[in-house]
């Protein structure tokens, strides 16, 4: 593979049944290009954080992914409310969801901070009203 495979996904906002569903497909993905185990499930916690996040925050987004032989990267990208403090954001615990979000399961305020720590580039660019885009990459050596 001498250039990156791309996929593209459309992620639909407060659709909890089909949330996740980009991540699976890229984690299977990565299954079939014989990517290790250990670098598939930072992609896997780091995508699905992300694609949640849309789902929940930001009405729902769009995922570009590009593979990469030597690594992933992950480009979300939303319409949604934007982030007012991205630095209070990324606080461990910290979360705006609503209470019957937080009923559902989410809402830890561990979204964020998850996809950070899964990867080795980390980027959010976010303006209030305008929408958010969050960049990721995980090296695979």
């Amino acid at each position: 593979m001498s250039e990156a495979l791309r996929l593209e996904f459309n992620v639909a906002g407060n659709n909890f049944i089909s949330a996740g569903s980009a991540s699976d497909e890229v984690k299977k993905t990565l299954k079939m290009l014989g990517i290790g185990a250990q670098f598939i499930r930072k992609v896997a916690i780091a995508m699905y954080e992300g694609e949640i996040n849309m789902v929940i925050h930001a009405g729902g987004g769009r995922a570009i992914v590009d593979i990469f032989p030597e690594k992933i990267k992950i480009v979300l990208q939303d319409e949604g409310p934007g982030i007012p403090d991205i630095e209070l954001a990324m606080k461990e615990g910290y979360s705006t969801a609503t209470d019957n979000i937080r009923d559902l399961g989410f809402g830890a305020g561990m979204g964020l901070p998850n996809m950070k720590k899964y990867t080795d580039e980390f980027l959010i660019e976010s303006e209030v009203g305008v929408g958010t885009t969050v960049t990721m990459v995980v090296n695979f050596i």
